[in-house]
């Protein structure tokens, strides 16, 4: 099941708009209702206002309906295995499980699979404020 999200974030990647570090991302999440939501990096020359492309996928899974993430495939062209950035870690938790699967991939497919409590332990839990 992980090839298809791993062809998906390829082709989001291929999306991506990042004139400026030349480090182009793909995501591709497979949500609760069974559709794949897809999402690349989108710079701005004011770069703190540029987003990645895991927020970009949860937005299109949240428009499109979808509530959960039950796997998700992560793909940057200038690095094999890049594992989202620590705020992108938090705004997956936010839609996924401890057991969510994650899967990092290079140019020619999913390298490492992880869950989403292995890739942040003691993330912050939304049940905490009620």
């Amino acid at each position: 099941m992980a090839q298809d999200l791993f062809e998906a974030a390829r082709a989001a990647m291929g999306r991506a708009y990042a004139p400026y570090s030349k480090f182009p991302v793909g995501a591709a999440i497979r949500a609760d209702d069974g559709k794949i939501y897809l999402g690349a990096n989108v710079e701005n020359l004011s770069f703190p206002q540029g987003w990645c492309a895991e927020p970009t996928a949860i937005g299109n899974m949240v428009m499109g309906g979808g509530r959960k993430i039950v796997e998700i495939a992560v793909i940057a062209e200038k690095l094999a295995c890049c594992p989202p950035c620590g705020g992108c870690r938090q705004k997956i938790a936010e839609f996924a499980g401890p057991d969510t699967r994650v899967y990092l991939c290079d140019e020619v497919g999913v390298q490492k699979t992880l869950t989403m409590d292995e890739l942040l332990p003691f993330s912050f839990q939304t049940d905490v404020i009620g």
